[in-house]
């Protein structure tokens, strides 16, 4: 507490700090999202129209925008100082019929010093500079790779051939 101030008058100050700290984090997070979105489809080769944001739960569909409906944030009504989390859709066009597939990685970001804390879905948490430009493709690796895993693991258990003669129990 400075000379003179009031305790009360420490305590607007330390929550003006948390306000411009959690604005500062919503602003820089909601653009981090945005390049994401923005230059994922460039990495993976696909047509722009395949990639957009989404929300990172519940229903829906890749094919409409929903601005900054698709960030946890805009679920609340008021601004906190927390990670912010969208859903990166991708159709994938089949290769034998007209049909398609929606997929979705979820996305957590946060401000931390100097970094973007980043986490995609499964993958091990890392980093990237608040200077990000030309610095996102860790990120459209990890979205790549839990796409992937999502449809590897499930393809590895059916080759097991330890499943293929194990006894086993019908639900009751």
């Amino acid at each position: 507490m400075q000379s003179g101030q009031t305790r009360f008058a420490e305590l607007q100050g330390a929550i003006r700090d948390y306000g411009h700290a959690a604005f500062q984090n919503l602003l820089r997070c909601r653009a981090l999202g945005e390049a994401i979105v923005a230059g994922f489809a460039a990495y993976e080769g696909c047509p722009p129209g395949n990639v957009s944001a989404a929300p990172a739960t519940g229903p829906f569909d890749p094919r409409k925008e929903y601005g900054d409906a698709a960030f946890s944030f805009s679920q609340r009504e008021v601004i906190v100082l927390e990670p912010v989390i969208f859903g990166l859709a991708l159709i994938v066009g089949n290769a034998e019929d007209e049909g398609s597939l929606w997929l979705r990685a979820p996305v957590s970001m946060e401000v931390t010093g100097a970094d973007f804390l980043v986490v995609v879905g499964k993958q091990p948490e890392f980093r990237v500079p608040l200077a990000f430009e030309g610095a996102l493709d860790p990120v459209f690796a990890a979205i790549h790779l839990e796409f992937i895993q999502t449809f590897q693991l499930k393809v590895d258990e059916f080759r097991d051939a330890r499943y293929k003669t194990g006894i086993g129990f019908l639900p009751g």
